[in-house]
């Protein structure tokens, strides 16, 4: 099936549009062009020290889709979605910082003392803060970018739904997810069955969740 991209919607029309879809229509393959795609746009969200701490496994396999959909506590939309992503954070991201600028170093932007000096900073920092503090770092980054990806694929016109109801050893078992990563949440992707829509939830107005300190 040929996607059209809403290529005229506006950001901000686009912001609004965008819902956790509930269902899908089932066997809608999504291709791997189309996935490579969204990804490589997901890719520019923004992250601590460049770090990219997300890393997505796309689950489109049959077999393997029903083992996630166990593992989600048999939630239909894993089955019916054309592909269900499982968004997983980089425990040991803070590994990677020196290959991470390597490319800034070799450009000139950054001098031998400059890279050496932020290399042991985000080491010192990770290291220094201990378990907690990098998995609260993989959760916090990934989930950006998983927020990014969503929308980018609202506008290639795929319809998504985070979900964060499944057993996470379960998901890293039947993928055989090293322990390096932590499973973030769930994205199902799919052609949304509009047959019986829901009205939008309640969105709380601005003076509910918004504290201004200044004029």
């Amino acid at each position: 099936m040929n996607q059209v991209a809403n290529s005229s919607i506006s950001f901000t029309e686009l912001v609004k549009s965008r819902r956790s879809a509930m269902k899908f229509i089932p066997d809608v393959p999504i291709s791997r062009e189309e996935l490579e795609e969204m990804f490589s746009l997901a890719k520019f969200a923004p992250s601590a020290f460049n770090l990219q701490h997300t890393h997505y496994a796309v689950v489109t396999d049959k077999a393997l889709k029903e083992k996630v959909y166990d593992a989600a506590y048999k939630q239909y939309k894993v089955l019916s979605s054309s592909a269900v992503i499982v968004v997983l954070g980089d425990l040991e991201a803070y590994q990677d910082v020196g290959a991470m600028n390597e490319g800034m170093l070799h450009l000139g932007v950054m001098d031998q003392i400059e890279f050496n000096e932020t290399v042991r900073e985000v080491h010192t920092m990770y290291e220094s803060r201990g378990d907690q503090f990098k998995r609260d770092e993989a959760i916090r980054n990934a989930s950006l970018s998983a927020m990014q990806f969503m929308l980018i694929a609202k506008d290639k016109g795929w319809e998504t739904c985070p979900m964060i109801g499944f057993d996470a050893d379960a998901i890293q078992q039947a993928l055989e997810i090293t322990e390096r990563y932590v499973p973030v949440m769930l994205i199902t992707l799919g052609k949304e069955d509009t047959s019986k829509p829901r009205p939008r939830g309640y969105r709380k107005p601005n003076g509910e969740f918004v504290t201004y300190y200044g004029d």
